[in-house]
């Protein structure tokens, strides 16, 4: 499969949690921790459980940063 997406993370699902309609995925990767929140349908289609291994693929146009 070919994709656009240059920013490919592999990692392992550590924690999910999963409500009616969206899922809060933790994954750890090699520089640290990121949390997806992706459809619940999507989890599910993906059998996403801890200790599963996943590719992050990262795309975005705009990272905002904010202090408290």
């Amino acid at each position: 499969m070919s994709l656009s997406i240059r920013n490919q993370l592999p990692g392992t699902v550590t924690d999910i949690a999963a409500g009616d309609a969206m899922a809060s995925v933790r994954v750890t990767v090699e520089a640290g921790e990121l949390t997806a929140a992706i459809t619940r349908d999507a989890a599910d289609d993906l059998a996403l459980s801890p200790g599963i291994p996943v590719v992050a693929l990262i795309k975005a146009t705009e990272v905002s940063l904010a202090t408290p």
